[in-house]
């Protein structure tokens, strides 16, 4: 596998060795002794997977304190654009993004840290969108950000008129309402 860090110190495109023939393909989806020398010990205790179709964005979401998540992500199934947002006061990033497209012809996958809100966009028809976690779902500890908040400017490259998100994730607050990360 090959691991590229962004510019955001700590998130990683992660491009596996994909082995093509007539068959079809085999590839390594995560091996944690490779994982661990590039990235460093994380504890995934869980794997979830959602379905969407084509405009639906999930985000920005993230926990809070003690309930925090790293989140290992990719798509089986279609094609999504992928962002995490840098919600570390302390952090030079602060405030910035990572875009990536994620589908299942390249075969990327996301890493992205603890101290990120976390959002996608499906670009396909369908996609079947798959990530592990190093913690459990704390309702108590959920947050989110605006996905179409002025501030963090994220160009989605569908008009807006086209996107389906939660009831919820309408009511997020806006960046600078948003509780964050020291």
């Amino acid at each position: 596998m090959k691991y590229i860090e962004t510019d955001i110190k700590g998130v990683f495109i992660i491009e596996p060795n994909v082995f093509c023939d007539a068959r079809g393909y085999f590839m390594e989806a995560w091996k944690q002794a490779d994982f661990e020398q590039h990235i460093g010990k994380v504890d995934f205790i869980q794997d979830n997977e959602s379905k969407s179709s084509f405009g639906v964005l999930r985000g920005l979401h993230y926990q809070k304190g003690a309930d925090a998540q790293a989140k290992l992500v990719r798509v089986i199934k279609g094609r999504v654009l992928d962002v995490a947002v840098d919600i570390r006061r302390s952090s030079p990033t602060f405030g910035k993004h990572v875009m990536v497209e994620l589908n299942e012809d390249n075969k990327r996958q996301f890493f992205i840290p603890r101290g990120f809100a976390h959002g996608f966009l499906v670009l396909s028809q369908e996609a079947v969108f798959t990530y592990k976690v190093d913690n459990v779902y704390a309702p108590q500890s959920e947050a989110g950000i605006r996905w179409n908040d002025e501030d963090l400017a994220i160009e989605w490259p569908i008009d807006p008129a086209e996107v389906k998100t939660s009831e919820k994730d309408l009511r997020q607050p806006a960046f600078k309402e948003a509780v964050l990360f020291d």
